[in-house]
């Protein structure tokens, strides 16, 4: 793909990140509540959103993966959060994905909707076989997202990942395109 797709849902474009959504991302990363669960400490300066932007387009580049900026279409094009695909392994049909969202827009079912267009982008355009998460395994909203969305829990692991100065725990989810695709067939029989 030579241009970064842009994605629609009903509500939201999912677009590429520039340099100017720095300001929209450190807003939001600067919040304790938004970092709890992530691999990042909590931005303190704006030059932080501006090397993320510049990693996850990055990864585009090189072909290891997509990083789409969410925002609302009848709105400004401010970025409200992001939601993507990195450790895309093509020789092996399979991708981790990861999001993470501004708090003013939490529970109002946006990343449900943004995540069921990438889980189609995946599986439909890039050809993926399996899409995984690892989530925090206090993260309840984490897990709730990826279980209504179709993915289903496949293991904890013990101090898999080191974070924050620390080893910690992860729970392993998966959607296959089989599910996937079974999931699809009886929404729009």
């Amino acid at each position: 793909m030579k241009l970064f797709p842009q994605l629609e849902t009903e509500r939201f474009v999912l677009r590429r990140l520039t340099s100017k959504d720095a300001a929209d991302l450190f807003h939001y990363f600067s919040n304790d509540e938004v970092t709890k669960y992530y691999d990042l400490d909590r931005f303190v300066e704006l030059r932080e959103a501006e090397e993320l932007i510049q990693m996850w387009n990055s990864r585009y580049l090189e072909k290891q993966g997509f990083r789409w900026a969410i925002t609302v279409k009848a709105e400004s094009d401010r970025v409200i959060g992001t939601c993507g695909f990195h450790n895309w392994s093509k020789n092996h049909y399979k991708a981790e994905v990861g999001y993470e969202l501004n708090p003013d827009y939490w529970r109002q079912g946006v990343m449900t909707e943004v995540l069921q267009e990438i889980l189609r982008f995946g599986f439909e355009d890039l050809g993926l076989n399996r899409i995984e998460a690892f989530i925090d395994p206090d993260n309840i909203r984490s897990r709730y997202l990826l279980e209504k969305t179709g993915f289903h829990e496949e293991g904890y692991l013990k101090e898999t990942f080191f974070e924050k100065n620390q080893f910690v725990d992860a729970v392993l989810f998966a959607l296959l395109k089989k599910q996937y695709e079974s999931k699809r067939n009886r929404i729009f029989r």
